[in-house]
């Protein structure tokens, strides 16, 4: 699929669909910060409708299953969840780290069950040894759980954003920013969009630091 998609950027319509939904669900962590939790199931249903959009395309059914996916896995992440929610102990909303998660887990899910939709709908072009070794999709769940370590972290790049800030002395709209993790998240998780999806798709296969760089 890497070799797919960095020879053409547009192949299955995949880059765009899931940069649109990256950015769809962005945008919708601060409100899922700010309100009250939901269940498992009204989440699902929730963000399915937000950020799964309606397009008819194996890549726009992929998605919407990669929506629900990552909502399930990042529950099953943080299994104390059904006990604030059966205690109305998230009246204030879903903490970050448990939305960090999610970000992460979305763009890994949509991997997967892009696969595992070009399995299921026998695409030979895309990954051909799929169809004869993988019928069941069980390449397609390995490949989720490899791929979420490749996604950045909103959370972990607002601490550093927040170091950054107190180091700086003039730079009072970083420090406010790193202040208010509920407005500035979003914000970093938007940004971070492009870099996911070209990491996940194999477009970015290495980051240079500056150390790095300087040595090149």
């Amino acid at each position: 699929m890497h070799e797919t998609i960095r020879a053409d950027r547009s192949a299955f319509g995949l880059y765009d669909t899931a940069c649109a939904a990256g950015e769809r669900l962005a945008d919708a962590l601060g409100s899922l910060a700010a309100d009250g939790a939901e269940s498992e199931d009204a989440l699902v249903a929730r963000l399915v409708s937000e950020v799964g959009g309606d397009g008819g395309t194996l890549t726009d059914a992929a998605v919407r299953r990669a929506v629900a996916s990552a909502v399930r896995d990042a529950w099953s992440r943080h299994p104390e969840l059904d006990n604030a929610i059966d205690s109305g102990a998230t009246d204030g909303g879903f903490a970050w780290d448990i939305l960090c998660d999610l970000y992460q887990v979305f763009f890994a899910d949509m991997v997967g069950e892009f696969l595992r939709s070009v399995v299921a709908e026998h695409v030979n072009l895309a990954v051909p040894v799929l169809i004869a070794t993988d019928p069941e999709g069980r390449i397609a769940d390995w490949v989720s759980e490899k791929v979420v370590d490749l996604v950045p972290s909103p959370c972990e790049e607002s601490a550093e954003a927040a170091d950054l800030a107190q180091a700086v002395d003039n730079a009072q709209s970083a420090v406010g920013a790193a202040q208010d993790p509920s407005a500035a998240l979003p914000t970093i998780a938007q940004s971070l969009v492009p870099r996911a999806v070209g990491k996940v798709l194999g477009l970015i296969t290495e980051e240079i630091t500056g150390e790095e760089g300087a040595a090149a």
